[in-house]
């Protein structure tokens, strides 16, 4: 199963039609983990799994949960999780809904890490990163062996730094 993860893209709106016309036919889920600065009725949000960010008004979840293959993923933007200081808010929260992917932004720094048994991904900002220069979106496949998370620049170029594989052995 192919994901396509995207994050902060603040008000970027044709960006985010690109990203997602790209990718509408090549992935099973679009999740959008906030400050997309748009409507939630936006067309260029349509077919993504948003929450809200604080920079979003509107009609957004702060969270969603859903079944991904044989686990849980937990998307949120982090903000109400201070993902900016710590990781450990969101970790007591994926235990507490039994996720194993667990996806946020807020800090605009791209980058994964699985960490006892679970995959944390942040994919960055696709409008203002932070500690790199390219702006950026992930591809996540979950295999049943192993989580695969490719990251892009705007350009659809990967970015060979922050790609990785975890082995779901760890599990």
């Amino acid at each position: 199963m192919k994901l396509l993860i995207i994050s902060d893209t603040h008000g970027f709106e044709q960006e985010l039609l690109q990203v997602k016309e790209k990718y509408d036919k090549e992935v099973d889920m679009m999740i959008h983990c906030g400050d997309s600065e748009l409507p939630s009725n936006h067309v260029a949000l349509v077919g993504f799994q948003a929450v809200k960010g604080n920079c979003d008004i509107g009609n957004f979840p702060n969270d969603t949960i859903r079944q991904v293959r044989d686990v849980n993923l937990f998307a949120t933007h982090g903000h109400l999780y201070n993902v900016k200081m710590t990781l450990m808010n969101l970790q007591y929260r994926a235990e507490e809904v039994g996720a194993k992917i667990i996806c946020f932004g807020h800090s605009h720094l791209a980058g994964c890490e699985f960490v006892d048994g679970r995959l944390y991904i942040n994919p960055g900002s696709f409008h203002l990163p932070r500690r790199i220069l390219e702006r950026t979106y992930c591809i996540l496949e979950v295999k049943e062996t192993e989580f695969n998370v490719q990251f892009f620049d705007h350009m659809h170029h990967r970015v060979e730094s922050l790609c990785k594989t975890f082995s779901r052995k760890e599990e």
